[in-house]
């Protein structure tokens, strides 16, 4: 490209008024600096969609595991859902509210709580919640509001429309990666189920 260009100002120039040489090798260096960062873009965003692909993949490898996702929001279809609240602080009295569609707080009392992570269980049936889904909150005599996770099935992973990776979970509905908190694994019916494929196969 740069002998070209040697070759194309050697021809155009005026002989009797040469280019000055340093204006020239100048120009050379803005150019090969303006190039090396393109390909420098172009090599980032290659990287970065190889990089997408694999995890991606990684996570499509985990379709069927059960996950936890901390989120503010469940959705309930009458089975029970599991979660666990992680507290900083202890809490003589913890009430986990879950706000419906309406606008109605129905509250689930997790009694005196010690820090950490405790597991709860939410019965939609014992509580007389509807199926559809619910904001969720802790309230706790310390006045801390720590976070909520719930344990789902991941069902699929996708790229959304800007390209992030899109993580459908029952229980929960679509979240991004960086919500999931653990996975716990795939259910041993499943796992016993992919092994006799695999033996017949």
């Amino acid at each position: 490209m740069f002998t070209k260009l040697l070759v194309a100002q050697i021809q155009n120039q005026d002989p009797l008024e040469p280019s000055d040489p340093s204006q020239f090798v100048q120009q050379l260096t803005q150019l090969s600096q303006t190039e090396a960062m393109q390909n420098l873009a172009s090599l980032t965003s290659a990287n970065a969609s190889v990089l997408q692909s694999m995890q991606v993949l990684a996570m499509g490898g985990q379709v069927g595991s059960e996950v936890m996702a901390n989120v503010d929001s469940v959705k309930l279809d009458g089975h029970k859902v599991n979660g666990a609240v992680t507290l900083s602080n202890n809490s003589s009295k913890t009430t986990l509210v879950l706000t419906d569609a309406g606008g109605q707080d129905h509250e689930l009392a997790l009694g005196p709580l010690s820090q950490g992570s405790v597991p709860f269980s939410i019965d939609p049936t014992a509580m007389g919640l509807p199926a559809g889904s619910y904001k969720m909150k802790v309230v706790t005599s310390s006045g801390e509001q720590p976070p909520v996770d719930i344990a789902g099935r991941l069902n699929s992973v996708r790229l959304g429309s800007n390209g992030s990776i899109v993580l459908n979970i029952a229980n929960v509905g679509e979240v991004a990666p960086s919500n999931v908190t653990a996975f716990n694994g795939k259910p041993q019916t499943a796992v016993a189920a992919a092994g006799a494929a695999n033996t017949t196969l």
